[in-house]
């Protein structure tokens, strides 16, 4: 019987060591959760048995259980490589079978998927073609199509008109004065002018240019112009009230619809476009634009992408739009310990888990990811260290034990001589 425990305790100090051994093997792999032996007494008694008169048989594994705590922050700079803050795990599509991990270290395969160092593939919620995101899980792809150019229909303008600013005036021999006629070609016939560019239904830009001539104390005159066409239907007045705010355009709203016009570029379609003036001001300050921007753009081709806390996906494009691709999904279990290991630093759902709760980072109890970053192991080689000469010495005196009912043992033989 002595043999017999002492051969348990053994036993369950080599296991202790090895689970101290594969912690330390793994102090330095991504995504890596240390584990720890539990152990439980062995202890039978038969029903007619007295308990306090029976010795225990000895020790046995009772669990080795993962510890599911947050590791280090590694910070690599890596648009790809993805660090999670908090609770939740990724969700990789292994050939139709859900695996689940902390190590975000994401790469490309050659149909533009995020998978990871095994080739699974990482997933998350999908797109529409407008963009906007489908709440039905999928597997994440980097769309590389060039980026559809979007025709201009607006231009907003916020600035200021100088109120002190005379009107372009001609004084004929009798002294009589009028309001020189507005020439594009003469800039001795406007006070100010501004311009921005905008884009035709095939993404090739012209300059919109917008003149205006001061015409009385509380009115402007604005004539606007695509390329060399004018778009103003030979312009519009803009009415100021005494605090030099806008009042109307040509007593209407403040914004006026251009006349159609032929963008210069063949075979784009006609256009037209609507001038939004509603905060232009009319004060005593110099003439100064503070914003001028128009809603159309040219065609892009894809240059980067980045994740952002939420996990969405922004693919960025060479004409300074951003588009959305998708967004990673984390998911949660209410008994992480219970998870199945597979190797690689991936878990399955058990039974015991529970079924995984999936959302967006940063919802419900669900942590946010960093993106250029990735989690270390939660592995700590003191304390590690420490546990093994704590295993080591139970070893020993289990042995020692050994070697002591052998002594007995062979005392016991030596009576008969």
């Amino acid at each position: 019987m002595t043999f017999q425990i002492a051969l348990t305790g053994i036993n369950a100090a080599s296991t202790e060591l090895n689970t101290i051994s594969n912690n330390i093997a793994n102090n330095a792999t991504t995504g890596f959760k240390r584990s720890r032996a539990e152990f439980a007494d062995v202890y039978a008694t038969s029903a007619s048995s007295s308990s306090s008169s029976t010795v225990g048989q000895g020790v046995r594994v009772a669990n080795i259980r993962q510890e599911h705590t947050q590791g280090d922050m590694l910070f690599t700079e890596r648009n790809l490589d993805l660090a999670v803050e908090g609770l939740g795990m990724f969700r990789l599509d292994d050939n139709g079978t859900a695996l689940y991990t902390r190590s975000g270290n994401f790469g490309l395969d050659q149909e533009g998927y995020l998978v990871n160092t095994q080739g699974n593939t990482l997933t998350g919620y999908g797109v529409d073609a407008a963009g906007e995101i489908l709440p039905i899980v999928t597997d994440l792809q980097i769309d590389y199509t060039d980026l559809q150019p979007n025709r201009s229909t607006r231009v907003d303008l916020t600035a200021n008109l100088d109120s002190k600013a005379q009107p372009p005036i001609n004084v004929d021999n009798a002294g009589n004065e009028t309001l020189v006629a507005f020439d594009v070609t003469d800039p001795s016939s406007y006070n100010f002018s501004t311009s921005t560019l905008v884009y035709d239904s095939l993404g090739s830009s012209e300059v919109a240019n917008l003149y205006f001539q001061k015409g009385t104390d509380t009115s402007w005159n604005a004539f606007a112009y695509v390329g060399d066409q004018e778009v103003s239907n030979g312009g519009v007045q803009l009415n100021f009230d005494e605090s030099g705010l806008l009042v109307n355009v040509d007593g209407g709203s403040t914004t006026f619809e251009s006349s159609q016009y032929t963008p210069a570029s063949g075979g784009a379609a006609a256009m037209s476009l609507t001038f939004d003036f509603e905060n232009i001001t009319q004060f005593d300050d110099s003439f100064g634009v503070n914003r001028i921007s128009q809603d159309g753009f040219s065609a892009g081709r894809l240059e980067d992408f980045d994740v952002d806390s939420s996990g969405i996906i922004f693919g960025r494009f060479s004409n300074g739009q951003a588009k959305t691709m998708g967004q990673v999904t984390l998911s949660n279990f209410a008994n992480q310990s219970g998870l199945r290991q597979v190797g690689t630093t991936s878990w399955t759902e058990t039974f015991t888990s529970g079924e995984p709760a999936t959302g967006a980072p940063g919802s419900a109890s669900l942590g946010k990811l960093q993106s250029g970053a990735l989690e270390g192991s939660n592995v700590d080689i003191t304390q590690e260290l420490v546990s093994m000469i704590g295993a080591q010495r139970s070893f020993q005196a289990n042995a020692q034990v050994i070697s002591t009912g052998d002594t007995l043992t062979q005392t016991v033989i030596n009576i008969r001589r």
